[in-house]
């Protein structure tokens, strides 16, 4: 297996050394999605760096005595564990290539300086049984081979952040043949960001596209920091059938220091829509493809990019997809009104502009 492996080159038998996120980068890379460019650093040179610095025991014996009830076990396990990786130091040969990838990268993106996502991918992401979003941590807005490089440690850290130990003790995972995959990956400044779920994640109804969005980064949406908009769009005729448009008073948005921090949000926007109805649609139309290549339901990450034209689809890019593990495993049902296609077309007939009204069906 290679050090790196870029995500236009990835085949599915890489995926046990890429993670969840790198894996279903590489997939969506390889089905023609619009996904930003960018590689993968696989996860066989993580357990070469704790081997050779003699740090797999070490950390096999932490987590062996922790206490997944007891949050000053975990936390004091956490603490001991982040430390021992922080200390580490990447080997020669790995963090030459890092930097070469990331030349490579500026190179292809025509930037000398390209701003880049270093992004955590652990092995055990992204089941059916558990998704881990938000267990480990991405770096938003690196420069340079060297902060790269520095921050790939800082992903192999964060398989051990307190949430992450207590969420894989809490499934079984315990530490055996876990490992951390880090994706490199071009930047990308969005206007608007968000979630979407190929059903609705109210009620399972899998007639439907549920998108969540806001201005500025995703994290605002994905930490809960924010009331996002919401969208329900249906599948079978593509229209909006349900809109709320919330009062988004914060944003993730880049400073003149480099760096993606939370800002308040000018009055004047905090209570307009942050997507236009042929981007809400392009949206959908995206996460169906993800859907539609995955065959199950999917709760993906987009963004639209703020230094593109917005012209619809061209300016959507998707940033992850994984499966969506809650109403997955229960019996598909619809909601009474969208119970089949044929019902569901009726219903957009008979609501042509602006579909059904709030807190209607």
């Amino acid at each position: 297996m290679a050090q790196i492996l870029w995500f236009e080159n990835y085949q599915p038998a890489d995926a046990p050394e890429l993670g969840g996120k790198n894996t279903s980068l590489g997939t969506l890379t390889g089905a023609g999605l619009p996904v930003p460019p960018g590689f993968a650093v696989s996860a066989d040179c993580y357990r070469k760096a704790l081997a050779d610095g003699g740090l797999t025991g070490q950390l096999d014996a932490l987590i062996a005595v922790v206490d997944a009830r007891d949050p000053a076990s975990v936390a004091a396990a956490g603490e001991r564990a982040r430390a021992l990786i922080g200390a580490l130091k990447v080997p020669a040969d790995l963090a030459a290539a890092i930097r070469g990838g990331y030349a490579r990268l500026c190179e292809q993106c025509g930037d000398a300086g390209l701003p880049v996502a270093v992004r955590s991918s652990a092995t055990c992401e992204d089941q059916p049984d558990a998704s881990f979003a938000g267990e480990h941590d991405t770096y938003l807005w690196v420069r340079g081979g060297d902060a790269v490089v520095a921050h790939v440690l800082r992903c192999w850290a964060s398989l051990f952040t307190d949430r992450g130990i207590a969420y894989r003790l809490e499934r079984g995972y315990g530490r055996a043949n876990v490992a951390m995959s880090v994706g490199v990956q071009q930047m990308v400044r969005p206007r608007a960001a968000g979630v979407a779920f190929t059903l609705n994640p109210l009620n399972g109804d899998r007639s439907q596209i549920a998108i969540d969005a806001s201005w500025g980064f995703g994290e605002a949406v994905v930490s809960g920091e924010v009331t996002p908009d919401n969208f329900l769009v249906d599948k079978v005729m593509g229209t909006i059938t349900k809109r709320t448009i919330s009062a988004k008073t914060l944003e993730y948005r880049l400073t003149s220091a480099d760096a993606v921090t939370a800002v308040p949000v000018e009055a004047e926007r905090q209570s307009v829509p942050c997507l236009s109805d042929d981007e809400i649609q392009a949206v959908a139309r995206l996460a169906r493809r993800a859907e539609k290549h995955y065959k199950c339901p999917q709760d993906v990450e987009w963004a639209i990019d703020g230094a593109q034209a917005i012209d619809g689809a061209q300016s959507v890019l998707l940033l992850q997809s994984r499966p969506e593990t809650v109403w997955s495993r229960k019996p598909r049902q619809t909601a009474a009104c969208t119970a089949d296609p044929i019902t569901s077309m009726v219903q957009t007939l008979l609501h042509p502009s602006h579909g059904t009204p709030e807190g209607g069906c």
